[in-house]
């Protein structure tokens, strides 16, 4: 009976060592994680670059209304 258990043992312990994931499962894995992370930081680089976008658009129409302003003081002055 001891044998028995001392076998049953064993094989109990080569099966929770079998069912770990192996080295191409984590190349994978590893791979897969690679892949996120760049696209997370491409998505990021994106968002700022859109933010950065809007921002120049929103300095260059302040500016614009700006000058259209001062025109128009000038005219008006002028008059």
């Amino acid at each position: 009976m001891k044998k028995i258990f001392t076998l049953l043992l064993i094989a109990g312990m080569a099966s929770f060592v079998a069912c770990g994931p192996s080295a191409k499962e984590k190349a994978e894995a590893a791979k897969q994680d690679s892949i996120r992370i760049a696209d997370s930081i491409a998505k990021e680089t994106a968002k700022a670059d859109s933010i950065a976008q809007i921002e120049k658009a929103r300095q260059d129409s302040v500016a614009k209304a700006d000058s259209i302003a001062n025109a128009e003081k000038t005219s008006c002055n002028k008059d």
